[in-house]
């Protein structure tokens, strides 16, 4: 059986000098030993306002194995574990393009429903190297009844 709880996903990203942050609302769902953080990410570079620029991304939280899925406009998986060089892909409707990712760093600290990954890599595209990331990716628990 599976909990679900609403969350707000905040994800900053950094690489060689710049950074950008990034924040959504979301769900958390438990599965087994298994944790799930899902949300809608749009605006991938199309037209806003149409249902064509939305994509879908979920991060399933392992004990030593972060996944990145995305679909909808954008299509990535991205897998990183501690010491491993991992393949993936990132298609678009401008690109498609094989990637690996070869992990550095990993920290979580996953709690009941909030938590924090951090995770650092060297991201290869056709096998070159096209830099260095660090990502922190900080899960809150979304208040129901938060005024407006």
């Amino acid at each position: 059986m599976s909990k679900k709880h609403p969350v707000r996903v905040r994800l900053v990203s950094h690489q060689d000098q710049g950074q950008t942050v990034q924040e959504y609302s979301g769900e958390r769902i438990d599965k087994g030993s298994s944790i799930y953080i899902r949300y809608e990410e749009s605006g991938e570079g199309l037209p806003q306002g149409t249902d064509k620029d939305k994509t879908i991304t979920t991060v399933k939280i392992e004990r030593e194995i972060i996944k990145i899925i995305r679909h909808g406009t954008v299509q990535s998986e991205q897998s990183f574990q501690l010491g491993r060089r991992l393949p993936g892909f990132y298609r678009s409707p401008y690109v498609n393009t094989q990637l690996s990712q070869e992990t550095t760093h990993m920290h979580m600290d996953m709690q009941e429903v909030e938590g924090i990954v951090e995770w650092s890599y060297e991201l290869f595209a056709y096998d070159e190297s096209t830099g260095q990331f660090k990502i922190s990716l900080t899960i809150q628990e979304e208040q129901e009844n938060e005024s407006e």
